[in-house]
């Protein structure tokens, strides 16, 4: 069988969010206020018009400039990054929480657009839209058989805020064609992944990105969770790369007393700037479990530290990333910005948890090499520390600098190879697309389900497994599945339910025998039993 190549695009534009603490919105600097009579600033200029009107062949000086801006960022610090014209609407759509269009995810298969599902609260949901219509015409121009690159797609499906469309499509089970017309409309990029109850008084929160919308929908989830019975929280901030200062701040306040310290930052002068919980926080008197791992990031890592120095809770999990580096996004005038590193942030305590940048980005960024090597990621004992760095919280628990947040209470990470590929499989996407394809074959069935009767009723067997390993034989891809066949089983299924109920019951379901919810479970008894 020929290679199919398939390309997946959320509609809300799934581009990953930079790793980074954002100070605010963007800062627009006049030219007479920084750059007046700057001969550094004319020698660039003068580089570039001589390239322009002088140099033997046509040059893209657009180009140019982006490389030196780049190299100019790389010299500084690993999170100063410039953001091109062309890649900031995504960027500052992923951060604001939201976006305006018909609020599709879909695939594009043999040049058809296949719902993968319409996004909860958009105007594709509210008209009627469902998992698996193929989208055949927008506003009669066709869209199947025309090659179009996903990207231009969704200038078709985009538009201004309560502009009309009309779209026709084809529904599996249905011979005639539906018309549905649709207001287009913001549509939300939650920040808040799942909100459910672990038992009778544990509630479960996930975050995955610190956007301007997080609190608000932490909010939400807190009373949710606090009318279900929860007497304690569980905030899951395992990959989450961090994102806005003031949303992360205004969560630890959930949980702190008024006036204790959240956080200080420093900048080039040397000026303090402190930050306090500044009202009485909704979940004050309740405990919180907070998940960490190698990848929870900047704000995520203020939220952990501003809880740990307070002695509020208990972090679970491994060593975080180590990122205490502060950036405001500032405008360069043509569409484009830069986010560049304006202060330092550090702990109640005192501790910077920036991890040391001095080797340069390429040894920055091979951290997670270095810790798979060293053994921290299978045990707290490898886990190297500077005494140097040492803190004390008030009550006497030490805690240290110089390189992400050291949780409580360790769990090590399985890194066992096989396990590991499952990870990479689920990450790229290609489970996803299994899944999808064996929702196709009975599309009128699966989207009938109830939570409950899928729960239930839909079994993942071997002979779906034996699919999954000819589905990647197709594609050039090996899967050896035989030692773990029934975490294969649990994740298929829990891909499944995303891809026809949404997050949460993925969340739920994949997290099933996690290791660190086994030990927020098992902590939470003890704590009943005393």
């Amino acid at each position: 069988m020929k290679n199919k190549q398939y390309i997946y695009t959320p509609l809300l534009l799934g581009i990953a969010c930079a790793i980074g603490v954002l100070i605010g919105g963007k800062i627009n600097y006049s030219s007479k206020e920084l750059f007046s009579n700057n001969p550094k600033k004319e020698k660039l200029n003068r580089l570039i018009d001589y390239i322009d009107y002088e140099y033997v062949d046509d040059v893209n000086t657009d180009s140019i400039v982006d490389v030196t801006v780049n190299d100019i960022l790389s010299k500084l610090d690993p999170h100063s990054v410039y953001i091109p014209k062309k890649e900031y609407k995504t960027v500052a759509q992923n951060m604001r929480g939201d976006f305006v269009g018909i609020g599709v995810s879909f695939y594009t298969i043999e040049d058809t657009i296949v719902v993968i599902q319409p996004i909860k609260g958009g105007p594709s949901e509210k008209a009627g839209i469902q998992d698996g219509d193929r989208i055949l015409y927008v506003n009669k121009t066709p869209l199947f058989g025309r090659g179009i690159a996903s990207d231009s797609l969704t200038s078709f499906l985009q538009g201004k805020a309560g502009s009309k469309i009309t779209l026709t499509v084809k529904r599996p089970g249905q011979e005639e064609l539906l018309d549905f017309k649709i207001k287009r409309d913001k549509v939300p990029l939650k920040s808040v992944d799942a909100v459910y109850m672990l038992n009778k008084t544990v509630g479960y929160i996930k975050i995955n990105r610190f956007a301007e919308s997080t609190y608000s929908e932490f909010q939400s989830a807190i009373k949710a969770l606090e009318y279900a019975g929860a007497k304690e929280i569980t905030l899951d901030l395992r990959d989450n790369p961090g994102g806005y200062l003031t949303e992360a701040i205004d969560i630890a306040d959930e949980f702190l007393k008024k006036g204790k310290l959240i956080l200080f930052t420093k900048n080039k002068s040397g000026a303090i700037e402190k930050t306090f919980a500044e009202r009485d926080g909704d979940f004050e008197n309740g405990h919180v479990y907070v998940l960490i791992n190698e990848n929870s990031a900047s704000a995520s890592e203020i939220v952990t530290g501003a809880l740990q120095d307070n002695d509020i809770g208990t972090i679970i999990g491994r060593r975080s990333y180590g990122k205490g580096l502060v950036q405001r996004e500032m405008d360069l005038g043509d569409g484009s910005a830069v986010r560049l590193t304006i202060a330092r942030y550090y702990t109640p305590t005192g501790r910077s948890i920036q991890k040391p940048y001095v080797l340069g980005q390429k040894d920055y960024f091979k951290d997670y090499e270095k810790r798979y090597e060293n053994g921290e990621l299978k045990s707290a004992d490898s886990i190297k520390v500077n005494d140097s760095l040492q803190f004390k919280t008030p009550k006497g628990k030490i805690v240290y600098g110089g390189g992400g947040i050291i949780p409580d209470i360790f769990i090590p990470k399985d890194i066992d190879i096989e396990r590991e590929h499952i990870r990479i499989l689920l990450n790229q996407g290609f489970l996803s697309r299994f899944v999808f394809n064996e929702l196709e074959k009975n599309r009128p069935y699966y989207n009938n389900l109830s939570e409950t009767e899928f729960i239930n009723e839909v079994e993942i067997t071997d002979d779906v497994l034996k699919e999954l390993k000819n589905y990647g034989e197709e594609l050039g891809l090996r899967i050896n599945i035989p030692n773990y066949r029934d975490l294969m089983k649990q994740y298929l299924k829990a891909i499944m339910a995303q891809q026809l109920f949404g997050s949460t019951l993925y969340n739920k379901l994949k997290n099933e025998g996690d290791p660190m919810i086994n030990k927020v479970l098992e902590l939470s008894k003890k704590k009943e039993n005393q």
